[in-house]
C-alpha cells in the first residue's frame, strides 16, 4: 500500500456557527493540503463521534467529488461493536475509497485476543484493507507488539497507525512485521523518530495547519535526511504542543481560524479554543511562516510537487 506512505491529513470537519458542516470551508481546507499524499476522513480528528451517518455519507462524497488528482482516500470505520462495523462496511457505498482506518474497540476494554477476534472478523468483511489504528489514550487499551504482528498476518491488514507514543513499540513492531506492513504514526512530535527506525510516515492533525511546512519534514524523513528534519521538528514541536493544549480537534481549530482557512467552531461536549491559545497560536505561526519564507523548510516534497 505505497499510497499510504508519507503524509495522510487527519482532516478536520468544519463547522458554521450554528453547528452544521461547512462545505465551503472543507473545501478550502482540501484546497489548503492539495499537495499532501493522502486524506483521512471521518477519523478523531473529525469529531465523527458527533456526526451524523448522513453528514458522513455527506462528506466523504464532497471529499471525493472535490479530489481533482485522484489522491488516496482513507475512510474511518470503527466502533465497539464488531457487528456495527461489519454491516457499515458490507453497506456503505465505498467507491472512491482505498482504505479503511479502524480503531481498537474502545470503552469495553476487550482483551488481546478480543482485540484480535474483532480485527479479524472486519477484515475478513471487508472489501478494502484496513489500517489498524492504537490509540491507548482514547480507547482504554494499548495493542500489544504481539496483537499487532499476529495480526499483520492477515491479507486484509496493511499497516497499523500507532498514537501510542512509545518508540520501542514502534521498534519491536517493526522488526517483527513484513516490510510491506505500513507503521504509521499517529503522533506528530514522534513522526522524524518513527521514520528513522522504519516507519512509513504519518497521519497527522499538523498537517491540516502547515501541510507543506510538515511535509517537507515528513520527506526529508523519509529520504533518510534526518538531520534536517529533526531541525525542521524543532521548530514545529511548540506549534505542535499547543495543538493539543486544549484537546483534539479544539487546536488544530483554531490554528485553522489563524491561517484562515476555518472558523474554531467544535460541538459539545467540546468547546472552542481559549483567547489565550489563540494569541499564543497566532505568535507561533507567524514564526513558522517566516521561517519557511527563509526556506526553513525545503525538502524533495517540494521537487515532488513542483510544476
Amino acid at each position: 500500500m505505497e499510497s499510504f506512505i508519507g503524509q495522510g491529513i487527519a482532516l478536520v470537519t468544519p463547522f458554521t456557527e450554528n453547528g452544521k458542516v461547512d462545505f465551503p470551508a472543507l473545501k478550502r481546507l482540501l484546497e489548503h493540503t492539495k499537495d499532501v499524499d493522502y486524506w483521512v476522513v471521518s477519523g478523531t480528528t473529525a469529531e465523527s463521534a458527533t456526526l451524523t451517518k448522513d453528514e458522513k455519507r455527506e462528506i466523504l462524497d464532497f471529499v471525493k467529488a472535490n479530489n481533482p488528482t485522484n489522491k488516496p482516500i482513507m475512510f474511518g470505520i470503527g466502533s465497539n461493536n464488531t457487528a456495527d462495523v461489519i454491516e457499515k462496511l458490507e453497506t456503505l457505498d465505498l467507491s472512491g475509497v482505498s482504505a479503511i482506518l479502524s480503531v481498537c474497540p474502545y470503552y469495553v476494554k476487550p482483551s488481546q485476543q478480543g482485540i484480535i477476534a474483532h480485527y479479524t472478523a472486519i477484515a475478513d468483511a471487508s472489501p478494502l484493507p484496513i489500517l489498524l489504528y492504537n490509540v491507548p489514550g482514547r480507547t482504554g487499551v494499548n495493542m500489544t507488539v504481539d496483537t499487532i504482528v499476529e495480526l499483520s498476518k492477515h491479507k486484509n491488514i496493511f499497516g497499523v497507525k500507532d498514537a501510542g507514543g512509545d518508540l520501542t513499540q514502534a521498534m519491536r513492531v517493526i522488526s517483527a512485521t513484513p516490510d510491506d506492513f505500513l507503521y504509521i504514526s499517529g503522533d506528530d512530535a514522534l513522526t522524524v523518530p518513527i521514520i528513522s527506525v522504519g516507519g512509513s510516515g504519518v497521519i497527522t492533525v499538523l498537517g491540516n495547519v502547515l501541510p507543506q511546512e510538515f511535509g517537507s519534514t515528513v520527506h526529508n524523513a523519509l529520504s533518510g535526511n534526518t538531520k534536517q528534519a529533526t531541525i525542521q521538528m524543532s521548530e514545529l514541536l511548540d506549534y505542535t504542543d499547543a495543538l493539543f493544549e486544549e484537546g483534539n480537534p479544539v487546536g488544530v481549530k483554531t490554528g485553522l481560524e489563524i491561517a484562515g482557512i476555518c472558523k474554531k467552531h467544535v460541538r459539545l461536549p467540546l468547546v472552542e479554543g481559549s483567547e489565550l491559545l489563540q494569541s499564543k497560536m497566532s505568535v507561533m505561526y507567524e514564526q513558522i511562516k517566516i521561517s519557511s519564507r527563509k526556506s526553513m523548510f525545503v525538502s524533495n516534497f517540494d521537487a515532488r510537487h513542483a510544476i
